[in-house]
C-alpha cells in the first residue's frame, strides 16, 4: 500500500531537471533528449544560459501545456512562436502598438530591412515637401523684389521667408509631445491638407499681407507640423545606424531645395506665376501621399499624465546650452541662402542664373547631409557638425567679397555643403541627451526654440543691408556677411561647450 502511494506521488509530480547549456540549439537538443529518455509524464526543464559579464538580461519565457523554458529571440522565431520582430517581444494577440510602461531603450530595433528603409524614404518625402519648399525661398525673394512687390523693401519681403523658416520649428513643442503620447496620424494628415491648400492659394494673393498670411504663416505651420515628429519616427526604427537614417532623411530637403527653384525658373516665363504655384502644388500632392502611406511609428507611446507642454527638459544644462547654440546658429546660417540670388543680380548676374544659385546651394548641401550622416554614426553627430558649421561661418564671412559669377558659384557650393551638415544634424545630438521615450518632446522643444533664430535672422540681415547706402554691392553687403558669420561662429563655441559638459572633458569622446 505504501509503495503504491509512493508510485502515484512520483507519477503525479512533474520532474524538474537543471540542464546547463551553451546555446539555443543546445536547449532544444537537451529537451528532445529528455523527452526520449523519460516517460510521458509532464516534465519541466529549467535552462541555465551563460550571460556575458555586465549584461542585464530579462529573458522572455515561452510557456506551453508541456514545457516552460527561457529562450532568446532567435530561438523563438525559429520555432514558430508568435513573435513581433519589429517590437522585439512576444505578440500573440495583436499587431497594434499599445501604451506601455516599458522603457523604449529595452526594445530591439530593425536598423534595416525594407520596412525600415521605406520609412526613411517616406520621411525624405516629408523633408522634400517641407524643408525643400522652404529652402527654395531665395527664388521667391528675388521674384517678389523684382516683379510682384517692387515697392516693398528686401527686409520687408524677407519676413515671408523668415516666418516660413521659424514656423517650421514652432509646432514641435506641441507636436513632439503629442507624438510621445501616441498621436501621430491625425496632426500629420490635417497639416498635409493645409500645406496643399496654402500652396494652391498663394497665386490668388494680390496684396503683400495676403502672401504673408498664406505663404508665410499657413505654409510654415503646416510644414512644421508635418516635419516635427519625423526624427522621432526614425528613432523608432534605427539605433546603430540612426545617424545614417537622419542623413538620408535630410537628403530630401536638399533635393526639394534644388528641384523647386528649377521648376520656378522654368515655369515662370512659360506659364506665369499662377500656374507655377499650381505645378508645385501637384508635386507636393504626390510626395506627401507617398509619405502618408509609408510613415508610421513602431514603439508604444509613453504612458504619462503630465502637461502637454513640459519645460522640465531644460533642467538639463547641456540640453539648454545646445538649444542656445542652435538658436544663435539659425540667426546667421540661412542669410546667404536667402540673399544669394538678390546679391547676384546686384552684381549684374541674370535673373535666371541667380535662381540657379539657390539650387546649387541646396544641391551642394546634399553632399554635406549625406556625408555627415555616414560619419556621425562612427564619430558622433556633434563631433561631425561642429567643424562643418565652423566652415559655414568662414564662407559666410567671405561671401560679400565675391565679385563675379565664376567666384560666387564655387563659394556657394562650399557654403551649401557645410551649412547642410548643420541643418541635417542639428536635431541629432538631443536624441542621446535623455531617454528615448521623451525624444519627441526634446526635439520638439529644440526646434520650437530655434524658430526664434530662423524668424529673426534673415530680416535682421535685410535691415543691415537696408541701412547701407553704398552703391557698391560689396560694401553694402559686407556688414551682412560679418553679422551672419559671427552668429554662426558663436554657435560653434556653444557647441564645443555642450560637448565639454556632456563628456566631462575636452578630450576625445563620441557625442
Amino acid at each position: 500500500m505504501q509503495r503504491e502511494e509512493e508510485r502515484s506521488s512520483t507519477t503525479s509530480t512533474p520532474q524538474r531537471t537543471l540542464v546547463p547549456v551553451e546555446s539555443d540549439i543546445d536547449v532544444m537538443k537537451s529537451y528532445d533528449a529528455e523527452r526520449k529518455g523519460s516517460p510521458k509524464e509532464d516534465i519541466e526543464v529549467e535552462c541555465v544560459m551563460p550571460i556575458p559579464p555586465g549584461t542585464s538580461v530579462t529573458p522572455d519565457v515561452i510557456e506551453s501545456p508541456k514545457h516552460s523554458r527561457a529562450m532568446s529571440d532567435e530561438a523563438k522565431k525559429s520555432h514558430d512562436i508568435p513573435y513581433d520582430a519589429e517590437k522585439g517581444r512576444m505578440n500573440a494577440n495583436s499587431d497594434e502598438v499599445q501604451e506601455t510602461d516599458t522603457p523604449q531603450e529595452e526594445y530591439q530595433y530593425p536598423d534595416g530591412g525594407w520596412r525600415a528603409w521605406s520609412v526613411v524614404f517616406g520621411g525624405s518625402c516629408v523633408t522634400f515637401s517641407t524643408f525643400g519648399l522652404v529652402n527654395a525661398w531665395g527664388a521667391f525673394q528675388a521674384y517678389y523684389e523684382n516683379v510682384k512687390y517692387p515697392d516693398h523693401s528686401p527686409s520687408t519681403i524677407a519676413w515671408v521667408g523668415s516666418i516660413q523658416y521659424s514656423l517650421i520649428f514652432v509646432p514641435g513643442i506641441i507636436v513632439g509631445r503629442l507624438f510621445d503620447q501616441g498621436y501621430f496620424r491625425a496632426p500629420f494628415v490635417v497639416a498635409n491638407v493645409l500645406l496643399l491648400l496654402a500652396t494652391f492659394l498663394i497665386p490668388e494673393c494680390k496684396q503683400f499681407y495676403q502672401t504673408l498670411l498664406c505663404q508665410g504663416i499657413l505654409t510654415g505651420l503646416a510644414a512644421g507640423t508635418m516635419f516635427s515628429p519625423i526624427l522621432a519616427v526614425m528613432s523608432h526604427w534605427f539605433k546603430a545606424r540612426r545617424q545614417l537614417a537622419f542623413g538620408l532623411l535630410a537628403v530630401g530637403s536638399s533635393i526639394g531645395g534644388t528641384v523647386f527653384p528649377l521648376i520656378v525658373r522654368a515655369a515662370l516665363p512659360a506659364v506665369g506665376f499662377e500656374w507655377t504655384m499650381r505645378i508645385l502644388g501637384f508635386v507636393l500632392l504626390g510626395t506627401t501621399l507617398v509619405a502618408q502611406i509609408l510613415l508610421r511609428p513602431r514603439l508604444p507611446p509613453r504612458r504619462t499624465h503630465q502637461r502637454l507642454i513640459d519645460l522640465s527638459q531644460f533642467r538639463n544644462v547641456a540640453f539648454s546650452v545646445y538649444t542656445a547654440a542652435s538658436v544663435i546658429g539659425f540667426l546667421g546660417i540661412y542669410t546667404m541662402l536667402t540673399y544669394v540670388a538678390t546679391y547676384a543680380t546686384q552684381r549684374g548676374v541674370s535673373q535666371s542664373t541667380a535662381y540657379n544659385l539657390v539650387s546649387i546651394a541646396n544641391a551642394a548641401s546634399l553632399i554635406g547631409r549625406l556625408t555627415t550622416g555616414l560619419l556621425a554614426d562612427k564619430y558622433g553627430p556633434l563631433n561631425v557638425m561642429t567643424p562643418f558649421t565652423f566652415a559655414a561661418a568662414i564662407f559666410t564671412y567671405a561671401w560679400p567679397s565675391t565679385r563675379t559669377i565664376s567666384s560666387l558659384i564655387p563659394l556657394t557650393v562650399l557654403y551649401g555643403t557645410s551649412s547642410g551638415a548643420f541643418v541635417a544634424l542639428v536635431g541629432s545630438p538631443v536624441v542621446s541627451m535623455g531617454t528615448l521615450d521623451s525624444v519627441g518632446e526634446r526635439t520638439g522643444m529644440l526646434f520650437s526654440m530655434t524658430a526664434l533664430g530662423a524668424l529673426s535672422g534673415p530680416p535682421i540681415s535685410g535691415a543691415i543691408r537696408g541701412s547701407s547706402h553704398s552703391s557698391d554691392p560689396g560694401r553694402a553687403w559686407l556688414p551682412v556677411g560679418v553679422y551672419a558669420g559671427t552668429m554662426v561662429l558663436v554657435a560653434v563655441g556653444l557647441m564645443c561647450l555642450t560637448r565639454r559638459m556632456v563628456l566631462g572633458r575636452w578630450g576625445k569622446g563620441v557625442i
